[in-house]
């Protein structure tokens, strides 16, 4: 028997994803599992499935702002209270870059980690080029960054498209979507944060020794 896997799917613009990716690389109830990340336009993916963007629903975009809080409290999350200025922006552009990293999931994790933390904790315009290329730079140095920005439009883009494609193909139909299988090799898709117990069942893990987040999930 093989050992358990995650297949995560992100896009920086959801606070959710962000919460996910946290934890699946935080807390130790993942620590043996298999983890991978794809990066994917979250936008498009909802055009897919004919869904509507919570900020968009009458009473939901206010109470999505208190549940994105409540979990972040739960789990120890850096999340500033307010939402970023101008939320939703278009990630379009910083997603095709990072699909130029995917193939190296260290990087990857790595830029991950940097733009999720400096647009949901410091509100950094992380969409735009002038903010997002500065972090590529830092991260894989300048000529590999430069590379990597100037395939966006030819690579990135088609991988992008790729990616979203199977994140539909798969059952997804917003974010965080994981696609998990156990040792047993079976396979389902999993959505929310809040479904992270669910998860945890799936894949037969160890229940956490000091409950922490996972009182309200258990």
């Amino acid at each position: 028997m093989g050992a358990p896997e995650i297949t995560l799917f992100v896009d920086v613009v959801s606070p959710f994803a962000y919460q996910a990716f946290h934890i699946l690389r935080s807390d130790a109830t993942f620590r043996n599992v298999r983890k991978t990340y794809i990066p994917i336009f979250l936008g498009g993916l909802m055009k897919m499935a004919g869904n509507t963007a919570p900020i968009q629903i009458k009473n939901k975009d206010k109470w999505i702002t208190t549940e994105r809080l409540r979990w972040a409290r739960a789990f120890d999350i850096p999340m500033a209270t307010e939402n970023p200025p101008d939320f939703p922006p278009n990630t379009l552009q910083v997603m095709r870059a990072l699909c130029g990293v995917a193939d190296d999931q260290e990087k990857l994790c790595t830029l991950l980690e940097r733009l999720f933390r400096q647009f949901w904790v410091n509100h950094v315009q992380i969409a735009q080029p002038d903010a997002f290329a500065p972090i590529f730079k830092e991260v894989l140095g300048a000529d590999a960054a430069e590379k990597v920005l100037a395939e966006i439009p030819t690579k990135g883009k088609a991988t992008l498209t790729r990616n979203s494609d199977h994140a539909f193909a798969t059952g997804a139909f917003g974010l965080p979507w994981m696609v998990c299988t156990n040792a047993s090799g079976e396979t389902e898709g999993f959505w929310g944060v809040d479904h992270l117990g669910q998860v945890a069942q799936f894949l037969d893990l160890p229940k956490p020794r000091n409950a922490g987040g996972w009182k309200v999930l258990l």
